[in-house]
Formats: structure tokens, sequence, C-alpha cells
């Protein structure tokens, strides 16, 4: 057997069915954990997100303000997972696989406010003021087993690091050079060298760049795909219900085909569960910690209205963009076309054939133009939580090492084949889930009486909106 067919066999393993319940299962305990706060005070949150106090950072110490932070987690979130991913888990899993990716972005609520509140919570400045925190300082400072948590630490960094630089890094790369050389016709060794070259310009300003790029990036990009997807929805207006009834139906149902408006795709439950569960986590995040990193940067007075604020980024990343995404695939019939090879039309490719159903060849050309976008943003956001991992492991002298080392690596994603790379990201965002939920597990109560004793503060901001 070879080298990549045992990365992909060990890709399978880790994202197997007891990742798929260590993920779910966690969102459900914090979830009951904290009284279903996180559900109950959806609404809040997301007025809370756009409110002045929250884009100018009005409130506490910090770096960056709670806006400007959840820009920078939607950022690196936000990206080919919403575009490539959800087609590919449509196709793996059937349609069903859209039902439970949304289940897990329920969940992940939970656990994306309990694991950024944390990170405020048990943030530390280094030497030069900087706010610094996410899961690794949660695991050494939180944890009272310090042992325990400093194992656990080290792994969540190191995990972080390799894969802020595959999955994080050159696998957009490599996407961002696939689109434009399908559009443009761009060499990749040019968007190589221009991605690593304006990657490297941006990061050298720290969080405050990075975090003012993408609050002004990611709302537009966000925007204008979304235009793009409800034009397709519009144009395919009177097969959505079938679709959507086909898709409940395969969500459940232990093997099925998938036919009519949904396409011809074939995939029991479980496939369902794991391909939804999976891409659901890997485009949103929810469990993995890394979104914990920016949003320790915010200035805040309150570890929960942080947690609260961050974990509108699952509602948007995954219950609006992958939503329509993966509606847009449903209901247009496309779901199960060949190639001229025989092979199934997958990823990126399954999108823009739905989108030019309803706009022709503009819409391959904006489902490429948002690869693009979305990739690059990513990158900027990844880079941040490498960064701060990084500096966690080796300290603050080290980090000029890593944006080089970043910068590389985003030219040779760019122009390398990275079939194994996907591989390799798919199993350490995996290593990365691990640590953190058991430290999520252990700090529950941490974060269930935070959420408790901030509660008054949500209801007296309720009352006086």
């Amino acid at each position: 057997m070879t080298v990549s067919a045992w990365i992909a066999r060990l890709d399978q393993l880790v994202w197997g069915p007891w990742m798929l319940a260590l993920l779910l299962g966690t969102g459900v305990f914090l979830t009951l954990r904290t009284r279903f706060l996180p559900w109950r005070n959806l609404g809040w949150a997301l007025r809370s997100t756009f409110s002045r106090a929250s884009r100018t950072g009005a409130r506490g110490a910090g770096d960056v303000s709670p806006f400007s932070a959840l820009m920078t987690t939607l950022a690196a979130t936000i990206g080919t997972g919403n575009i490539a991913g959800v087609a590919t888990a449509l196709v793996a899993g059937g349609p069903g696989a859209l039902v439970w990716m949304e289940l897990s972005a329920l969940l992940g609520l939970s656990s994306k406010c309990a694991e950024c509140l944390l990170a405020v919570k048990y943030r530390r400045r280094n030497d030069r003021g900087e706010m610094c925190g996410g899961p690794m300082y949660t695991m050494r400072y939180g944890l009272g087993q310090r042992r325990l948590g400093a194992v656990l630490a080290a792994l969540f960094a190191l995990f972080t690091v390799l894969a802020s630089l595959g999955m994080g890094n050159m696998a957009q790369a490599n996407s961002i050079a696939q689109a434009l050389s399908s559009s443009f016709g761009v060499p990749a060794r040019i968007t190589g060298a221009a991605v690593a070259v304006l990657a490297f310009l941006i990061i050298w300003g720290g969080i405050g760049r990075i975090a003012g790029i993408c609050s002004a990036v990611v709302p537009a990009m966000a925007v204008f795909y979304l235009l793009a997807g409800t034009a397709v929805l519009l144009g395919h207006l009177p097969e959505l219900p079938g679709a959507l009834l086909e898709m409940l139906r395969l969500a459940l149902s232990p093997a099925a085909a998938a036919g009519g408006a949904a396409g011809t795709v074939t995939a029991s439950v479980l496939e369902a569960a794991r391909w939804g569960v999976a891409r659901g986590c890997f485009s949103n995040e929810a469990g993995m910690g890394s979104a914990a990193i920016p949003a320790a940067s915010a200035a805040t007075d309150s570890p929960a209205r942080q947690g609260y604020v961050n974990m509108t980024g699952v509602f948007f990343d995954t219950t609006v963009i992958c939503t329509v995404t993966g509606l847009c695939i449903c209901a247009s019939g496309v779901l199960g076309t060949a190639d001229a090879a025989g092979a199934p039309v997958n990823g990126a490719a399954l999108t823009a054939l739905a989108f030019e159903t309803v706009l022709g060849p503009l819409g391959g050309l904006l489902v490429d133009l948002g690869i693009v976008l979305f990739a690059f943003s990513t990158i900027l956001g990844w880079e941040f939580s490498g960064e701060k991992a990084f500096e966690y492991l080796l300290g603050r002298r080290a980090v000029f090492l890593y944006r080089v080392l970043f910068a590389l690596a985003a030219f040779l994603g760019a122009t390398q084949r990275l079939e194994v790379v996907w591989d390799l990201s798919d199993i350490f965002n995996a290593l990365m889930a691990i640590p953190n939920l058991i430290s999520l597990l252990l700090l529950s109560g941490t974060a269930a009486r935070e959420l408790a004793a901030f509660q008054p503060v949500v209801r007296r901001e309720r009352r006086g909106r």
C-alpha cells in the first residue's frame, strides 16, 4: 500500500463514528450543561454582534474589537469548505448530509461559545503587551491537573501549526491557483508568488492589520456569494420543496438512492452523518478550538459576551452560507452528474454547475471568484491562529520564522498537487479537536457558570433594546 493510501485510510479512521460521536456528544453535553443558553440567546447574540459597541471595541481591554475578532475567525472558517466541501459531502453522503451538517452546526453553537469564552477567561499578555489566548492557554491555566494541561496544550499547539500550514494555507492557495487558471489562464507560479507576497505583507502588520482586512473583506464577499446563490434558488423555486423533503428523508434512511430534484446518489445514513458532520465541522470549526485564538484578542468586558459573539460564526458559516450552497446543488438537480470520463462531478465544479443552471457561464465565473476571495481570507485567518500556536511552542522571537515559512508554504501549495495535503490536513483537524474537546468537557462547569452569571446582563440589554 502506498503512503498516500495509508494517509487516506488514516483519514477515514480518525473521522470515523467515534470522532463524530465525540464532536456531537460534546455539543449535546455542553448544550444541556449550559441549559440551552447558547440556543436561547442566539437572537440577542446576533444583534449584539452588529452593535456599535461590538464594532468599536468600547468595552474592556483587548487588541481588536469583538466584531473584528469574529471577522478574523470567519475569515478562517468561510473558505473552500463552503463551496467545494459542501459539494463533496453531498456527493459522498447524499443530500441527507446537508441535514446532518445543520445538526452539527446547531450543537456547534454550544461548543464554539464555550471554547471562545474560556479563551478570553484564561488569556495572557505577552512581553509586547499583545493578548495571547486560545485552547492551549485554557488547557495550561484552566485545568486543575497542570501536567495534563501542559501536555494537551503542547499537542493542540503542534497540530494547530501543522493544520495552519496545510489546510489553512497550502490547500487554500492551491484552490486559488486552480480557480484562476481555469477562469483566466493565470499560471500557478504567478498565482503562488502573488498569494505569498500579498499574504506576507498583510500578516506582517499583525492582528490589527489582519482584523482590519478581514472586517472589510469577509462581509463583502459573504453578501456577494449569497446574492448569487439566492438568484440560483429563485430560479429553481418550484423544485426547492421537493429537494428539502428528499434531504430530510435521506438523512434518516438506512440506505436509499436519492432521486428527483436531489439528483441520483446512493448513500447510507452513516455515510450521510459522517460526511455531513465532518464537512460541517471542517467548515465552521466548532469544537476544533481554532476560533478561540482570535477571540482571545477581543476587547470585551466579559468572557461570556465574546463567547456569544463568536458563536454566531457557526450560524453565518454553516446555517447560512453552507445551506445556500447545498440547496443550490440539490434544487438544481446537478447532483449525480457525470463528467466526460464518466466520473461524478464533485467539489467546486459541482457548485459551479449548479450556479450555471440559472446564471449561465457567469455562474461558474462567480464561483471561481468566490473561491479566490474565500480561500485568501482563510489564509489570513489561519495564519494568525498558527502564529499564536507557534509562539506558544517556541516563543515570540520565533514568529518571524513562522511568517516566512507560511509565505513559502503558500507558494508551494499553489504550484504542487495536494491530494495528500488535503488528507493530512483532515487528520490534523481531527487531532486538534481531541485535546480541545477533552478540555471543554473538563471545564464545562466553568463555562456554564460564566454564562449563567452573564444572563442578567442579557436580560437587561434585551429590555433596553
